[in-house]
């Protein structure tokens, strides 16, 4: 049984991946936003629920120490880190405004959000967006299925077509390490 579900899992996930190719005119002016803040003194902000908060710290980790080379720490902090401000604002206010409140305080104009959601309609990603818009900052959506509500709110949507949750999850784990690179390239960190 469990070769099986390995070789079943194995087919779905290279299936998904070798219908990835059209995204990456996307991928290419995400890596250019994102290397554009971080060359302009912004940062780069992320934000996602369960293994989409798990790759909103993945990528931002990646950025911040190094990814493949030593080289200089780039500004990029995971929103869902803070268990103080998750609880605090989840409990005064509501856990849909758990990454808004966190980006009106932390966003500045010029600054970047990195949206994260499976189905494109995880509430507190969409107001996180809806604030991140309202402080002039850019959005970009790593997104799944049709790219949801979320897909509107983004400058850069980047949907990975699929309707199950834990192939688009390995897409974007596989998405997150390309910007990474494409970032490093852009700067021209990837010798450093």
């Amino acid at each position: 049984m469990p070769q099986s579900i390995f070789a079943a899992n194995l087919r779905e996930h290279q299936a998904l991946f070798e219908r990835l190719t059209p995204l990456a005119d996307a991928l290419e002016r995400a890596g250019a936003l994102m290397a554009e803040t971080l060359s302009g003194g912004h940062k780069l902000m992320f934000c996602g629920n369960g293994g989409s908060a798990a790759d909103s710290q993945h990528i931002a980790a990646e950025l911040t120490g190094r990814f493949v080379r030593d080289r200089r720490a780039l500004a990029a902090l995971a929103l869902t880190t803070d268990t103080s401000a998750l609880t605090s604002v989840a409990n005064d206010y509501s856990f849909d405004e758990v990454f808004a409140r966190q980006v009106s305080g932390l966003g500045t104009r010029g600054d970047c959000l990195i949206g994260i959601s499976t189905s494109g309609h995880s509430r507190n990603v969409i107001r996180a967006a809806e604030a991140a818009r309202a402080a002039g900052m850019r959005v970009i959506g790593l997104l799944g299925r049709d790219g949801g509500t979320l897909r509107s709110l983004c400058d850069i949507p980047i949907v990975v077509p699929s309707d199950s949750t834990a192939r688009i999850q390995e897409a974007h784990g596989f998405i997150g390490h390309t910007l990474c690179g494409l970032i490093e390239a852009a700067l021209d960190l990837a010798g450093a």
